[in-house]
């Protein structure tokens, strides 16, 4: 007997093997697929697969049985109904209740549980030692708790009334813990859709609605600049399938005010739309860093692990430097992803690989409505039409150049940028709450357990029910009857049929 002065004066403290036979299981050879059935046609058979993801308290059986072949050739014991199925290995500390009988393999150790015992009471306290378990597993490759260190995991044992209580009270209070986590845990696909909701409207002009230009003559200095460029002279206006198509995409802007242009049309014409570093070399630890595909997340990139290149490498691709103002596109994987480098993040040397393209827009269009608009819904499934590859998906910079974009006036550009900043915001807020509570909630499916079973939550109970605690019905009768029965009874010999 083990002392815990914390819990009740009524409760007996104990090793779970002094209440609790424990028993591993088994596992026919995997090679010969008549040792196994299809689940719920044979003998029921768990593995700690089985539990990775199950959450019930009550399992009946795995993903396959085992034959009657299997099971007799095998070190698989037959578990009766109520049996706590403890995981042992890879990883320790998954629980369930046996609904009916059952077996398992090596990667169990199960506590088979006299009646005096309440299932669902031991199911919630093995759940919540789960943390001193692991600490009592022992193994390089993997951690495992053995047998002998099992039988010496730890067990509080209250009257029997009360186990059936506190389980009650578990089953209710955890269920709202779980309801309460489920709709937390919704929350960040409605933000999530609530982004992509407020970058519909911003390039459809619904953002803006209403909005009157002060700058009306902004379209003419940007087709004035077109015309006069030579290196653009060529590029003819989008075909009529495609102003359609971009229509359908952006939700049809008020066209009064926008205006349709090939994305190359926008860009500073000697830079191009160009992608960038071919040959990296190996990461260095010190060097020029570069913005590869996975770095560029949508509308911001990531930067806390920039592969470096040789200064030598990057030397050659000074076509590519930022210098703040363009937008980067990732072209290769995670095609779509679009970003808008700030002058703070071009402040030191910053180039990008051949996974990216760079926009050097024009200083007249705000690089972050850019950014927005390839970000979209439209845009991003423009990009997706032209996407290409199976094993390695990428869009040609020629597609890229082409794509139809709808351009508002440079007032209405920064407004809308505005606008969507304040609304991300908004959402970002949001979401840090929702984790924090997330957090929260997460810790206290652990602080109710440890409530439980330092006996908080049937405190009043125990005052209103004295005669339900003490002499016959005492934890400490209980514990008596227990151990006299285990005396009394010798263990059962399994008996396995002649083949």
């Amino acid at each position: 007997m083990t002392d815990s002065p914390q819990i009740p004066e009524q409760w007996q403290s104990l090793l779970i093997s002094e209440i609790a036979d424990v028993v591993a299981g088994g596992t026919p050879k995997a090679s010969n697929p008549a040792n196994f059935a299809k689940p719920g046609t044979q003998i029921a058979w768990l593995t700690p697969a089985d539990l990775s993801k199950y959450s019930e308290k009550y399992i009946s059986h795995g993903a396959r049985d085992l034959s009657k072949a299997g099971y007799e050739g095998s070190s698989a014991k037959l578990m009766p109904a109520g049996t706590l199925l403890f995981s042992s290995r890879a990883p320790i500390g998954y629980v369930a209740v046996a609904a009916n009988e059952i077996s398992t393999n090596q990667g169990f150790k199960n506590f088979v549980l006299p009646a005096e015992i309440y299932p669902s009471y031991a199911y919630y306290f093995l759940r919540s030692i789960r943390d001193v378990a692991e600490s009592m597993g022992t193994g390089t490759t993997f951690k495992e708790i053995s047998g002998a260190n099992a039988k010496k995991l730890p067990f509080v044992l209250p009257p029997l009334a009360e186990q059936k209580v506190i389980a009650g009270k578990l089953d209710t209070l955890l269920a709202q813990v779980e309801n309460t986590k489920a709709r937390l845990e919704r929350i960040p696909q409605i933000l999530k859709r609530f982004r992509q909701s407020v970058l519909a409207a911003a390039v459809s002009g619904r953002l803006t609605e209403g909005f009157s230009a002060s700058d009306h003559d902004y379209h003419y200095h940007v087709d004035l600049e077109i015309a006069k460029d030579k290196k653009l002279a060529k590029i003819e206006s989008p075909n009529t399938d495609e102003v359609e198509f971009a229509k359908e995409l952006f939700e049809s802007p008020d066209w009064g005010r926008w205006k349709l242009y090939a994305l190359e049309q926008l860009v500073d014409s000697t830079k191009g739309i160009p992608y960038g570093i071919v040959q990296t070399g190996e990461a260095q630890e010190e060097g020029i860093p570069t913005i590869r595909c996975g770095d560029v997340k949508p509308l911001y990139v990531e930067t806390g692990s920039l592969k470096k290149v040789l200064p030598a490498i990057e030397e050659k691709y000074r076509r590519t430097r930022l210098n703040g103002g363009e937008v980067v596109l990732a072209i290769r994987g995670t095609v779509g992803n679009a970003a808008a480098i700030s002058e703070e993040l071009a402040a030191h040397p910053l180039n990008i690989s051949r996974e990216v393209a760079m926009i050097p827009v024009r200083k007249n269009i705000s690089s972050q409505f850019v950014a927005l608009l390839l970000q979209s819904p439209g845009g991003y499934r423009a990009l997706a039409e032209k996407t290409k590859g199976v094993a390695q998906r990428g869009i040609n910079l020629a597609d890229v150049k082409r794509l139809v974009t709808p351009l508002p006036t440079l007032s209405e550009q920064t407004e809308i940028v505005r606008g969507v900043e304040q609304l991300f915001a908004h959402a970002d807020r949001i979401e840090q709450q929702v984790n924090n509570a997330l957090a929260r909630v997460k810790n206290l499916t652990q602080s109710i357990l440890a409530k439980a079973f330092l006996g908080e939550l049937t405190e009043q109970w125990r005052n209103d029910n004295p005669e339900l605690i003490s002499g016959e019905n005492s934890a400490e009768a209980l514990l008596e009857r227990i151990k006299a029965e285990r005396a009394a009874i010798a263990k059962p010999k399994r008996l396995k049929s002649k083949a």
